[in-house]
Formats: structure tokens, C-alpha cells, sequence
């Protein structure tokens, strides 16, 4: 039977849910959560509270206040931390980019360095080689002229040991022979030409040349052949020796001493330098032959005398291309010296093979053939 609603009961303390909360709640801070085991202190804690009743709630409120201090504390700890450790790897990013850009710099440095001194060496390679060519074009030219040069001697020299017979005598050796208007300015003279014969005469002793003294009247002068004996020792072109001294002031030096001075200095060091080439003149272009340099001459003067003369032969100096017309009696001096030239240097390399008066009788000849040819006396052309 219901007696009505319960009444309270005296003396018991309320339920929880009815107790008013003297405090509120406070936020975690930012960054921080409660375990569940610290919430279920804190309600614990708030039964504690409101089992102990007022008079304890002031106390609850500054611990939970200050609690609340320590956490915000070390989590602005934590993030001042974490900043800088954040700061230190950035700083050391920096660095490490700095690094890497003066890295980067120095190899594009040493890059277009290198590719200066590949581009130099490239144009130093193509500067030597283009020199090269050029030096060995020159060496081939020489060589060539040198060939050139070489041929005429050898048939020069053929010449000088064609053998002279009866049945077949050489007109050359034997001036007596040649007709009046061929023999010029060896009319009234009875000796040979040459004694060219002597260069083989084991292989022509028929021609009937003799170097001893004999009927022609030829004696050996003692002191000539002293300094040819001496020379012919120890072969040189060196101008100081006694023998060569002697043919440079009795005939070298006066055969090629010509009017114009300078010209004559230049042919005689290429005659000494085995570097004069002289051509002949083709005889269609004689009479329309012109030439500007007044130091060349032209076909109607000679370059060397000044005098006006028909040139049929013109020289060149070495590797000049600059050509002289030169008249005969300056070419016939010319080659009386080149001639002599030509045969001691012969000697000199060892290919005549002959005893020391053969030889001398030959420097002889080529002496005399000097000293006609600078007292005008030279052979008719054809």
C-alpha cells in the first residue's frame, strides 16, 4: 500500500549530481591531454571534495591552477625546443647551400678555363702545323732546285769526261779545230781549252794530255801548290785558308766586282751559297720584255754592268722571285766562278779521285778561265 513519495533520509549526505559544483572546469591546455587515469582522479578527487565538503574547494582551484601553469610551462618549453631545433637544422641547410654554391661556382671556373685552354691549344696546334706545311713546301722547293741544280752538274760533268779520239775528237779540247768565226778571241792561240781530260785519264789515254811540264810550256809553281797540297788535306770552304784567300783576292773577288756595288755583293755571296740560278731568256719575248724595278734592268741592260746590252740570260738570287737580265760577258764571269765553286767542292766530298797535281792543273784551268772571263774575253753564243 503506498504511503507516498519517500522522504529523504536524515543525515545522509546528498548524491554527487545534486551537489553544486563550487569550481568549473579547466581546458587542458593546447598540446596537452589527460590520461584517463588522471580523470578518473580528477572525479575522485571532486568526490573527495564533495564528501569533504565547502570548505576544501578553494584549495582544489589553486592546485588545479597551478597544475595547469606547469603544463602550459613545458609545453612552451617543448616548442621553444622544437624551434630550436628547427632553427639550427635551417641553418645548417643554409650552410650546407652556401657550400654547394662555391662548389658550383669553382667548377664553372675551372669549365671555362679548361675550355680557354682547349680552344688555345686547338689554335696553337693549327699555328704549328700550318708552319710545318709551310716549312716543308719550302724544303720540297729547295729540294727541287737542288735536284735541279744536281742534274746540271752531273751532265756539266758528263761533258768534262767525254773522251776525245781520232776518229771521233772533241772539238772543245781542240780549239784548233773549230772554224774561224767559232773560235772568237782564241784565234792565235794554240793551247787547249781545258784540261778537263784529266778527270779520267786512265779511260782516255788517247787524248794525249800530259800535266807534267811539256811542250805547251806549263810548269808548276811551287808555292801554288804548297797551299793547294795543304788545302787538299783537309778539303773546306773556310775563306781564311791560305789557298782559298789567294783565289778570293786574285780571281773571285775582281770577276765578280761589277759597276753596280750592292748587286755584286748579292752575287757573290749566292755564288758562294750555291743559290744563283740563271735562266735563259726565250728570244721571242726579247724585244717586249719590260720590266719596272730599274734594279732588275731588262733585256736591253745589264743589271750588272749598267751597260746597255742584249740580255739573253737573267739570274735569281736564292728564293727570291726578283730576276736580273744580265749580258753575256757578266754571265761568262759568273760561271767561270761557279765552275770553280762547283769543283772544289767536288774535291771536297770526296768524288774526284785523282792525285794532287791532276787536281791542281784543273784549279788551274778554272783560275785561267776566271781571269779571261773578267778581262772580257767570253765564248760566242750560237
Amino acid at each position: 500500500m503506498w504511503s507516498g513519495p519517500p522522504q529523504p533520509d536524515q543525515g545522509l549526505p546528498p548524491p554527487c549530481s545534486t551537489v553544486p559544483a563550487p569550481w568549473k572546469n579547466i581546458a587542458p591546455c593546447k598540446g596537452h591531454r589527460e590520461s584517463p587515469g588522471a580523470l578518473v582522479e580528477a572525479c575522485a578527487g571532486e568526490e573527495v571534495q564533495v564528501k569533504e565538503g565547502p570548505a576544501t574547494a578553494p584549495l582544489d582551484v589553486s592546485r588545479l591552477r597551478s597544475s595547469s601553469m606547469e603544463i602550459r610551462e613545458k609545453g612552451s618549453e617543448f616548442l621553444k625546443e622544437e624551434l630550436h631545433k628547427a632553427q639550427k637544422e635551417l641553418k645548417l641547410k643554409d650552410e650546407e647551400c652556401e657550400r654547394l654554391s662555391k662548389v658550383r661556382e669553382q667548377l664553372e671556373q675551372e669549365l671555362e678555363e679548361l675550355t680557354a685552354s682547349l680552344f688555345e691549344e686547338a689554335h696553337k696546334m693549327v699555328r704549328e702545323a700550318n708552319m710545318k706545311q709551310a716549312a716543308s713546301e719550302k724544303q720540297l722547293k729547295e729540294a727541287r732546285g737542288k735536284i735541279d741544280m744536281l742534274q746540271a752538274e752531273v751532265t756539266a760533268l758528263k761533258t768534262l769526261v767525254i773522251t776525245s779520239t781520232p776518229a771521233s775528237p772533241n772539238r772543245e779540247l781542240h780549239p784548233q779545230l773549230l772554224s774561224p768565226t767559232k773560235a772568237g778571241p782564241r784565234k792565235g792561240h794554240s793551247r787547249h781549252k781545258s784540261t778537263s781530260s784529266t778527270l779520267c785519264p786512265a779511260l782516255c789515254p788517247a787524248a794525249g794530255h800530259t800535266l807534267t811540264p811539256d811542250r805547251e810550256g806549263k810548269e808548276v809553281d811551287t808555292t801554288l801548290f804548297a797551299e793547294f797540297q795543304a788545302w787538299r788535306e783537309s778539303p773546306t770552304l773556310d775563306k781564311t785558308c791560305p789557298f782559298l784567300e789567294r783565289v778570293y783576292r786574285e780571281d773571285v773577288g775582281p770577276c765578280l766586282d761589277f759597276t753596280m756595288q750592292e748587286l755584286s755583293t748579292l752575287v757573290r755571296a749566292a755564288v758562294e751559297d750555291n743559290t744563283l740560278t740563271i735562266e735563259p731568256v726565250a728570244s721571242q719575248t726579247l724585244p717586249t720584255m719590260k720590266v719596272a724595278e730599274v734594279d732588275c734592268g731588262s733585256a736591253n741592260t745589264c743589271a750588272l754592268s749598267g751597260l746597255a746590252r742584249v740580255c739573253r740570260h737573267r739570274i735569281r738570287l736564292g728564293d727570291s722571285e726578283t730576276h736580273y737580265y744580265i749580258s753575256p760577258s757578266s754571265r761568262a764571269r759568273i760561271t767561270a766562278v761557279c765552275n770553280f765553286f762547283t769543283y772544289i767542292r767536288y774535291i771536297q766530298q770526296g768524288l774526284v779521285r785523282q792525285d794532287a797535281e791532276p787536281m791542281f792543273w784543273e784549279v788551274t784551268r778554272l783560275r785561267k778561265e776566271m781571269s779571261l772571263a773578267k778581262l772580257g774575253f767570253f765564248p760566242q753564243e750560237a
